[in-house]
């Protein structure tokens, strides 16, 4: 397991390949598809939200308010990425992330995004959302609430030990364009 601490330098990013298992320790922002799209057509990140060699993660998290008023976090699974494909590279390119997390693997669009940039896709665990929500130490804030609704608004994680798989390296592979090929070999014995 490789610990990460956030922010992320490029010559970190560029030191993984694809089967490296990471665990991630810093800030994680969320974003899905309302934040991916208003990102591409020009709109702006609220004042806090930093995600200059960053990680954003695609997740819609369940967060609740507690008894003092303070948001928790109950369940924070990976959301389909290739949803994200058409706007990922340009958020990754003018954004300056260093990693994305979600599941299901991204286009080549991405790929290259991620090779020219320095970035990595990293597939978190589908169906482990309380598992996952547990590495969230704190709600630290959440952004674009009122125009996005809570599960594709801007949550802000301080997370511990977030686990994570890297399926695209910033050289060019990808584990998930790799399995494709390989089951289309295989399914093709018996066509």
């Amino acid at each position: 397991m490789i610990e990460i601490t956030t922010p992320v330098s490029e010559a970190c990013a560029r030191g993984l390949k694809v089967g490296d298992e990471v665990a991630i320790t810093g800030t994680l922002f969320t974003g899905r598809d309302a934040v991916h799209k208003y990102l591409h057509e020009g709109g702006q990140l609220p004042p806090g939200v930093n995600l200059r060699e960053g990680i954003l993660y695609h997740c819609g998290p369940v967060v609740i308010k507690d008894e003092a008023g303070n948001w928790k976090c109950t369940a924070a699974g990976p959301t389909t990425s290739i949803r994200e494909e058409p706007y990922q590279w340009q958020v990754i390119r003018d954004l300056g992330l260093r990693g994305v997390i979600g599941k299901g693997g991204m286009g080549d669009k991405t790929l290259a995004a991620c090779k020219e940039y320095g970035c990595v896709y990293l597939h978190a665990v589908g169906g482990a959302a309380q598992v996952l929500a547990q590495c969230v130490q704190r709600v630290a804030n959440v952004y674009l609430m009122e125009k996005f609704g809570a599960p594709e608004a801007i949550w802000q994680f301080e997370v511990a030990s977030f686990p994570a798989t890297v399926t695209i390296d910033a050289h060019g592979n990808s584990l998930h364009r790799d399995v494709l090929a390989a089951s289309q070999a295989e399914l093709a014995k018996y066509l």
